[in-house]
């Protein structure tokens, strides 16, 4: 008789390690601070900063903040453009969303700046999908 050989359909636990390196606040471009330091300045909750240099091509840092109501993440976004455009002469290469308030996604090309409402962020998750990012260390004072 031909024996027959039994097949598991249950996944085998697997450990992924990540990183725990962290990219010091210092050591971020003027225009990635200063960004950040106008969210601060207008009360966007929850900011985490990712460094995709070692792992994404085409930006190396995700600002992500949110905001409590269209308004305020419409005003975050306005801050970070004015500021960066007064004091640094940086123009964003494009600007998404402006109009709904959800997610609002500012483009310098080394960084990204994403604006959420609350709702959005926890949909969208981002720093659930770029896990394997490098996080950024945010003074507490931000």
């Amino acid at each position: 008789m031909e024996e027959t050989q039994e097949k598991s359909l249950q996944r085998e636990a697997v450990k992924i390690d990540i990183s725990q390196a962290v990219t010091p606040f210092a050591e971020l471009d003027p225009e990635v601070q200063l960004a950040i330091r106008c969210a601060g300045d207008k009360k966007a909750v929850n900011i985490k900063v990712l460094d995709l240099r070692e792992i994404a091509s085409f930006t190396e840092f995700f600002i992500i903040a949110s905001g409590t109501n269209q308004r305020q993440v419409q005003a975050i976004s306005d801050e970070i453009n004015e500021q960066l455009k007064k004091q640094l002469s940086s123009r964003a290469i494009r600007i998404e969303g402006y109009g709904t308030g959800e997610w609002i996604l500012l483009d310098y090309g080394d960084f990204i700046v994403h604006i959420f409402d609350k709702e959005a962020r926890e949909f969208y998750d981002l720093e659930r999908l770029w896990l394997d990012a490098r996080k950024v260390e945010v003074p507490e004072e931000i």
